[in-house]
């Protein structure tokens, strides 16, 4: 058979029809890059008067990588490859993970006519700039108009991706997010992790002692801000030469590639520890992203798991790192050098359970650990009454408040801070947001194996050393590409299947000791 030089690993030779299938696939990635870039400049940069034609920019670039990636060339040089066994005999090899990844893209991808593209490019970009104003103005009614457009939209999609006997809709979006997830297994996940969290909770909130809330109370400049937060994902070993950090709405991680990775992050001047988590959080993914190998850039081997397992690694260092006693040994005198006399009257347990205080609050993204679980709960129950068509859109705002009344004892007081706080939907994302839990289960469990492996990695932080974390994710996590799929990972990586009692363990070990419970 014919070989050619490949530029997935230089100086290797493969049969032409795979040197011509990677020639196809770095050429739709392409597309891809430029519309993420186009999509972060949208988010960080574009004046107001851009949206319209930035909408019509991006329909046009979906349409286009979604022809691309299904066309007839692409499909008969993948089943060339598949019929190759030169290329399939080692199912774990970067050839056999890469054509069995484009098998699954194309499968899903020839199911979508090109004009629902199209058309779902459109109303993302024009439903997040709707969504901005709406959450800006605090009014739902601003917003169901475009969400009444992607949610018909979104019922079309899983219509023709379909699902399993005894599935529903939710199914088949969760697919693009973490393959192999249904709505049953989540739920089964969900149940028993909920019940364990309300007993920790219910201590917790039970506790007459807790830590000083002195630290998020204090107004720091955002300037200052910003060049902190800077220096803390520098030191946990974020290339700026190889992306930047910037602000947005809804603070998110993006970019073309892994030598381009753009982070945003947000800033309140009366909360730093906002700015801090949101930012290190983030800083996971980017990690994460500048992780994956250069010499599978365009191919599966050079992209992340699942989100869920992308979220394991945000979550990672915002939590396990970013909320741990030996980080703020290191982060407690930074701060204090980098504000000066602000934060002179800190001390270290202010900060250090500052940054751990329990509270029930309506913001997802400025939860504490321990709650946090039960924001994702609640949207995930919504999610699916909307797409079996058993929620209506007007209906949204009133649902969603009546979970927080039941689930966190809360009173939403507006949309801001009810139903319009995540960009998830606007941006057509639905089926998104069960990864964020699944990633803190995946990241307690891969934590709990790196400090098997390193016993003396989290006495390290307190020195401002994080690089054999770093180093172990890369190892086990960044630069396996997509050789396993996210359940696979977990087994292959600590031995054992996915459990939450890795999570548990590490929410009862700091948190009883700090609540004397």
């Amino acid at each position: 058979m014919s070989t050619a030089t490949s530029t997935a690993t230089p100086g290797t030779s493969y049969p032409t029809c795979y040197t011509k299938l990677m020639t196809l696939a770095r050429e739709n990635d392409l597309i891809g890059g430029t519309m993420s870039i186009l999509g972060w400049d949208q988010e960080v940069l574009m004046p107001e008067g851009g949206l319209a034609y930035r909408s019509d920019q991006l329909a046009l670039l979906a349409k286009i990588e979604h022809e691309m990636g299904t066309s007839s060339e692409f499909a008969d040089a993948l089943a060339e490859c598949e019929a190759n066994d030169d290329l399939t005999s080692d199912p774990q090899s970067a050839t056999a993970v890469n054509l069995r990844e484009f098998r699954w893209s194309l499968d899903r991808r020839t199911k979508l006519p090109a004009e629902l593209v199209q058309e779902e490019a459109k109303l993302s970009s024009e439903g997040m700039h709707t969504w901005k104003k709406a959450r800006a103005n605090e009014n739902f009614d601003e917003f169901a108009p475009v969400l009444s457009k992607i949610i018909d939209m979104l019922r079309r999609k899983a219509a023709c991706y379909g699902w399993a006997e005894g599935g529903e809709p939710w199914d088949a979006l969760a697919e693009d997010y973490e393959p192999g997830c249904t709505a049953a297994w989540v739920e089964s996940v969900f149940t028993p992790l909920r019940k364990k969290l309300q007993v920790l909770l219910d201590d917790i909130m039970g506790s007459s002692h807790g830590p000083s809330n002195a630290f998020n109370e204090i107004a720091l400049p955002v300037a200052e801000q910003k060049a902190f937060v800077h220096k803390v994902a520098a030191q946990f070993g974020f290339e700026f030469s190889r992306g930047r950090l910037d602000e947005s709405t809804h603070p998110f991680c993006s970019g073309s590639h892994c030598n381009d990775i753009r982070m945003t992050t947000r800033f309140h001047e009366d909360n730093v520890n906002d700015a801090l988590g949101s930012t290190m959080h983030e800083a996971g993914h980017g990690l994460y992203e500048q992780g994956l190998l250069t010499k599978y850039i365009g191919t599966p081997m050079g992209r992340a798991v699942s989100l869920g397992i992308h979220e394991s690694q945000s979550r990672m260092w915002e939590n396990q790192v970013g909320r741990s006693e030996s980080f703020w040994k290191w982060c407690h005198p930074l701060l204090k050098e980098h504000f000066g006399a602000p934060v002179a009257s800190l001390t270290f347990d202010d900060v250090y359970g500052g940054a751990n205080i329990v509270k029930p609050d309506f913001i997802r993204v400025e939860a504490d650990e321990s709650t946090y679980n039960i924001h994702i709960m609640i949207r995930f129950e919504l999610e699916r009454a909307i797409l079996a068509g058993n929620l209506e859109v007007k209906d949204i705002p009133d649902a969603w408040n009546s979970k927080y009344r039941d689930y966190l004892g809360l009173e939403v007081p507006n949309d801001s801070k009810g139903c319009l706080q995540d960009i998830h939907w606007s941006m057509t994302s639905m089926g998104y947001f069960p990864t964020y839990t699944l990633g803190n289960l995946y990241c307690a469990q891969f934590f709990e194996k790196a400090v098997e492996a390193h016993p003396d990695m989290v006495e390290e932080f307190a020195s401002g050393q994080f690089d054999t974390l770093l180093h172990w994710l890369r190892t086990n996590i960044h630069e396996q590409g997509r050789k396993y799929r996210a359940a696979d990972l977990v087994e292959v990586v600590t031995g054992k299947p996915l459990s939450s009692e890795p999570l548990m363990r590490h929410l009862e070990s700091k948190l009883r000791p700090l609540y004397k419970v």
